[in-house]
């Protein structure tokens, strides 16, 4: 795939830890090198929300730090340049004070993006919001699961949201074709 997309501004990216981030952080690590070696330009990462909702906070930040230094170390050792790092923290699952520690982690780990979720589960606004508000500016977010029109599409880029994760994407490109 990565060979098909070379020389388009596609980028490749590549999910680790799919759905609950609850690999052995080995296993993770390892997954994320390979895909970077193999020519992954961004790396998608679920949180180990398991760990989290128990309150292993400390072997959560640990785990997406190694993750994303072993990410960049690899990508400049590939001279790859930089490789693009979003961590799922699964809000769906999280009440609002683990969603802003989340956040907070995500924002210490140095990853780029903050994803709502992995599943299809509807992404809601609020949670857009708060994510938003909870990290710093040059972390971004990431809107995923269940955005199946344009309309929802607006409202999470309204929210905050600076990229999308919709598997209606063509649906909705239609949609916005129409109203262009």
């Amino acid at each position: 795939m990565v060979d098909r997309l070379r020389g388009c501004d596609v980028k490749t990216c590549a999910v680790v830890a799919y759905p609950y981030g609850a690999d052995l952080p080995q296993s993770k690590i390892a997954a994320a090198e390979h895909c970077v070696s193999a020519g992954a330009e961004e790396i998608d990462v679920t949180m180990n929300v398991l760990a989290l909702r128990s309150g292993d906070f400390g072997f959560v930040r640990n785990e997406l730090s190694t993750l994303v230094r072993a990410v960049q170390s690899r990508a400049v050792n590939d001279a790859r340049g930089a490789v693009i790092v979003k961590v799922s923290i699964e809000a769906p699952m999280l009440d609002d004070k683990l969603k802003r520690l989340a956040c907070k982690i995500v924002a210490d780990c140095g990853a780029d993006f903050a994803k709502t979720s992995t599943s299809d589960t509807a992404v809601r606004v609020e949670d857009v919001e708060l994510m938003r508000e909870a990290l710093p500016e040059g972390v971004g977010v990431k809107a995923s699961g269940g955005i199946k029109t344009l309309a929802v599409a607006e409202d999470m880029i309204n929210a905050g949201a600076s990229r999308l994760g919709c598997a209606a994407s063509l649906k909705i490109l239609k949609e916005l074709a129409k109203v262009g």
